[in-house]
């Protein structure tokens, strides 16, 4: 066993340091604004709180859970990430296994094409007036179907197919009787859990923190989803209907106070169901998107 030299121990040392550097730079934001949401407000505006909570109190949370208006955008935000996600996962796999067969005639131009359109856009007056000419405007349609279809996505659906799915076991289901679907089905995505995952984080990521798309097509606020609400408060600052929510005779200052907390406690209600959804599917992330990116 080779003793490692003074090079590779002053090379560990940074590697460690830099590493240590950059989780710190990652967790203290996050600490930061769990620990503000649950602060005293006058705590969080005089810098009294540097880490961790001063003064516990859930107003911040009381406040929100109380206002209708974020409940509402709460269901919105599942519902469109819920179908959305569905819709581009079944998009996604649909259009990805037949570019994976080598027996497909024409996939190579069909890709080529696709590829063409993720460096042209047809830009966003067009798209306005082509969702609203499909009557589209203000329903859940509008949010979901014009991002129905990812090209990269597809793409590493693809690699992952055919680096990971023998075509000898396709062959196999072939001559047993199964059909096209009837492999895709019962052969190929039951083992194609690690990219299905990958899939599911990709697009459920980004349905739930998805907001310019409501801006531009949604005009009615019962149908507006979470971060629109929260645009709206850490944007624009609009956090009167809350905090004038409790005693009618409150101060100025409270009212102030009560806004700052009102803000950390809407990142932390807006993120939270990301941050539990990670870890079920984090062993497969990794492996998934390995995988997925090795050109084919």
């Amino acid at each position: 066993m080779e003793h490692p030299t003074i090079g590779d121990r002053i090379s560990g040392a940074f590697i460690y340091a830099a590493l240590a550097v950059i989780l710190v730079l990652v967790l203290y934001p996050l600490i930061y604004v769990l620990s503000a949401s649950v602060s005293e407000p006058s705590a969080v505006i005089e810098g009294r709180m540097w880490l961790f909570p001063v003064d516990l109190t859930f107003t911040g949370y009381n406040k929100i859970f109380h206002n209708e208006e974020v409940l509402i955008g709460y269901r919105n935000t599942i519902l469109y990430t819920v179908v959305g996600t569905a819709i581009n996962l079944f998009m996604t796999t649909a259009a990805a296994y037949p570019l994976s067969r080598k027996d497909f005639a024409g996939r190579g131009v069909i890709t080529a094409i696709l590829v063409f359109t993720m460096f042209f856009s047809g830009g966003l007056i067009p798209t306005y007036l082509l969702i609203k000419s499909l009557h589209m405007i203000n329903t859940i349609w509008a949010l979901i179907l014009p991002g129905a279809v990812s090209v990269y996505n597809i793409i590493i659906m693809r690699t992952f197919f055919q680096m990971s799915i023998p075509p000898e076991l396709q062959e196999a289901a072939a001559i047993d009787g199964c059909g096209n679907l009837q492999t895709l089905w019962r052969i190929v995505l039951p083992l194609s859990m690690p990219i299905l995952a990958v899939m599911l984080l990709f697009y459920s990521v980004g349905h739930w923190n998805s907001y310019f798309n409501a801006l531009i097509y949604l005009s009615e606020r019962n149908k507006f989803p979470l971060q629109l609400f929260l645009r709206e408060i850490l944007v624009k600052g609009e956090v009167d209907n809350m905090v004038q929510g409790g005693a009618a005779m409150i101060g100025q200052d409270q009212q102030i106070l009560d806004a700052e907390i009102i803000k950390y406690a809407m990142v932390v209600v807006a993120n939270v169901p990301i941050f539990l959804l990670y870890p079920f599917l984090q062993k497969y992330f990794v492996k998934g998107i390995m995988i997925g990116a090795i050109k084919g």
